[in-house]
């Protein structure tokens, strides 16, 4: 089982991968997803439009290999970033077949909270991921209650997360 921790900024180390890296350890600390693996979409960004970009595809296979993933994206003009649409372009319809995917926005405003479950949960269903739990939004101001706001979450989403993991091994076990 793997865990990804992805992040659609296009600044490095920005809050927006703090946000993933700490929803998914939540999430490896309460299943047996494993440990996490964080992908910072913005180290691979001047590669992204490349004909050869070695760093770009180790993203994209490793994205497409988890078991878990956790995609995030900062809210830019009330929807996902150009860089994180780029990036899941890549993939064909179906191309994150059985990922369970956790949609995941930081915004400035409550009222982008629909972005997660309106605009990137479809996106990420498109391309064949499993998107069961309530995606998670948190706007910068709550990013102080930060590990409060992932506890609660990961919590009332474990045991659904634990169960899909089950059943996935025991098909890949078939």
């Amino acid at each position: 089982m793997s865990l990804v921790a992805l992040s659609g900024n296009p600044r490095a180390g920005s809050r927006t991968l703090l946000v993933a890296r700490t929803l998914a350890e939540a999430i490896a600390a309460r299943t047996d997803a494993g440990p996490p693996v964080s992908l910072d979409l913005a180290e691979v960004a001047p590669q992204l439009f490349s004909e050869s970009a070695p760093e770009v595809d180790r993203f994209a296979e490793t994205l497409a290999g988890s078991s878990v993933a956790v995609v995030a994206t900062p809210v830019y003009k009330a929807s996902y970033t150009g860089l994180l649409k780029a990036f899941l372009d890549r993939y064909p319809s179906g191309g994150l077949q059985g990922v369970l995917a956790v949609p995941v926005v930081v915004s400035a405003s409550p009222a982008h909270s629909f972005v997660a479950e309106h605009l990137l949960r479809p996106l990420l269903v498109e391309l064949g991921a499993l998107a069961p739990t309530r995606p998670f939004a948190v706007t910068e101001k709550q990013l102080p209650d930060l590990d409060g706001l992932v506890g609660a979450w990961a919590d009332e989403a474990a045991a659904l997360v634990s169960a899909l993991l089950r059943v996935r091994r025991a098909g890949a076990g078939a």
